[in-house]
């Protein structure tokens, strides 16, 4: 079961003063085992977007001492800035991440809006997935009036907080007050213009954004608005469904921007809200100059933009991930007002950061010399897989250079399946470089066990035992994976780039050592397995898939001298 982690990225009314924010933002990391991911102001907003994660009830913990310490640093009745706000911590959402569902992260948000409540006095109302009124789920109603209506509004009975006093004395005059939810992963994105009017970006922001505009009898902008039966304005809606939007100017940068919030990705993706915004920018006379994301982004959101462009352009999509990352920020001008880094912004990079070394992140060099100390890992196995990855790689370039040769457009899609096939084995293969190592380690860890009672033998008996299989059973994937690869050389000995003939051969010869490699590996450790029928079935496997590999290996390079 994966381990329960909850997002909070609560967003403060401070943008501008550092040593503030600094204070407000590292509270959360006095707790243990809650990770601070990101620190995201804006000068013009004035508004700072937190980011931190770790299980939840020590996240609550995290999000109520933020919380406190805003309220004791930050002066609403002093604040001003281009976004809706109407308290010090303005909105404090939480998103589930792994091991937990939606509605269970909203048992905790309510939890965190009642101590907020009872222990800080300060008012608040539960949206989104959280909300206990559905005309409550949508936070532009719950902030509608901002800070400086607030005193009138907790003086409405429709409006009476979900926790928290209801009245505007001295201490909810400086804290405002707050929203807290459970919601989906959310995307803060921003696309610039080449314009510094609020009204025209705006205009734009009402033709993508979901809730569109109200209908107006005719000037559409200052028109008497048309009612529906029931007395509420008639809206047009916009082009793209679950996106949310409005047009501001931003003085730190000169120009004006449309701030989008994307509530589901599934439904609309970042790039498909940024090629939506160019073309309606365009048929007003403007032009999108590139885009600003605030906070974080999960890798599979940047991955899907690079496809998404690459396919445009009608280019191979099977290249590596890195390479990925820097067309989709070139493609929406992420680094149009700073640096995008995507170790700083893509999630899975932020919670990756602090993982033990792999042996795949080494240089070339480093890895070689690694390999040749008095270390006994890495050994074989993984040199094994780092070979078949090597070879595959070759064959993936083939792919590339294929699918971008003058004259074969029109076979470009056939090319980048390959490449894109090849670059699923390469992962595969390095992957399996790391896990061979784990593997042996698992077994020395294994014989480390105590063995001073009979009990403790027998424990120790079994971890060995099951240690070994697994210490078998990743050459073997590494066999299985390398030899598999190979189909990838071969398409491209027979229809790729004449002139990488010998590029996709040598591919071949690194797979074979490859399976080969391996194949010593699983030999050498099933002798030690107990379990015979475990032992007899992965040695015939392995059998057959050394066969088929030196066959394999044979007919590609027939074809080779044939062509050569």
């Amino acid at each position: 079961m994966d381990k329960r982690l909850i997002e909070c990225v609560p967003n403060i009314s401070e943008g501008r003063d550092s040593i503030k924010i600094k204070a407000i933002a590292e509270v959360v990391e006095t707790i243990e085992g809650v990770k601070l991911l990101d620190i995201d102001p804006g000068k013009a907003t004035n508004r700072t977007v937190i980011t931190f994660v770790g299980e939840p009830e020590k996240v609550i913990d995290a999000a109520f001492l933020l919380i406190k310490k805003a309220a004791e640093l930050i002066d609403m009745k002093k604040h001003s800035g281009e976004h809706p706000r109407f308290g010090a911590t303005d909105v404090c959402p939480l998103v589930p991440i792994s091991g937990i569902s939606l509605e269970e992260t909203a048992v905790y948000a309510h939890q965190l809006g009642e101590r907020v409540g009872k222990e800080l006095g300060i008012p608040g109302y539960f949206y989104e997935n959280a909300a206990k009124q559905e005309k409550r789920i949508n936070l532009a109603n719950c902030r509608s009036g901002e800070y400086e209506g607030l005193k009138d509004k907790l003086k409405d009975p429709v409006w009476v907080p979900d926790f928290g006093p209801a009245e505007f004395d001295s201490s909810v005059e400086k804290t405002g007050a707050i929203a807290i939810s459970a919601r989906d992963f959310l995307i803060a994105y921003n696309v610039n213009l080449n314009t510094t009017s609020t009204r025209r970006a705006n205009a734009i922001a009402f033709d993508i954004r979901e809730a569109g505009r109200i209908k107006r009898e005719g000037n559409p902008a200052s028109g008497k608005k048309v009612l529906d039966a029931q007395g509420e304005p008639v809206r047009i809606p916009g082009k793209l469904k679950a996106v949310k939007g409005i047009g501001w100017y931003i003085e730190e940068y000169g120009i004006a921007q449309i701030s989008y919030n994307l509530t589901n990705i599934s439904i609309t993706s970042m790039h498909e809200a940024f090629d939506a915004t160019c073309k309606a920018a365009d048929e007003r006379g403007l032009r999108v100059t590139g885009s600003e994301l605030i906070g974080l982004i999960p890798l599979q959101a940047m991955l899907d933009a690079a496809d998404y462009y690459l396919i445009k352009q009608q280019r191979s999509s099977g290249i590596s991930e890195s390479e990925k990352i820097k067309i989709a920020v070139k493609s929406l001008g992420l680094d149009d007002l700073k640096p995008f880094v995507p170790e700083e912004k893509i999630i899975e990079y932020v919670l990756n950061s602090e993982q033990d070394a792999k042996l795949i992140d080494l240089t070339a060099s480093e890895l070689a010399e690694e390999t040749a100390s008095e270390s006994m890992a890495p050994g074989g196995g993984s040199i094994a897989a780092y070979v078949g990855a090597l070879g595959v790689s070759l064959g993936t370039m083939v792919a590339n250079l294929s699918a971008h040769k003058p004259g074969w457009d029109d076979q470009w899609e056939t090319f980048s399946t390959w490449a894109e096939k090849g670059q699923v084995y390469k992962n595969k293969l390095l992957y399996l470089v790391d896990e061979d190592t784990n593997s042996f380690n698992g077994i020395i860890e294994a014989f480390r066990l105590p063995k001073g009672s009979p009990e403790e033998k027998a424990i120790r008996k079994e971890a060995v035992e099951n240690a070994t299989k697994y210490a078998t059973e990743i050459p073997f994937q590494v066999m299985q994976t390398a030899y598999q690869s190979i189909e990838v050389m071969q398409a491209m000995i027979k229809d790729g780039l004449p002139n990488s003939l010998s590029d996709a051969g040598v591919g071949v010869l690194c797979a074979r050592t490859a399976v080969i490699g391996a194949y010593f590996n699983v030999r050498i450790n099933a002798k030690d397995i107990k379990d015979k029928a475990f032992v007899d079935k992965i040695l015939a496997e392995s059998k057959e898939i050394y066969n088929l590999t030196l066959q394999a290996e044979r007919a590609a390079m027939d074809i080779i001298d044939s062509k050569m």
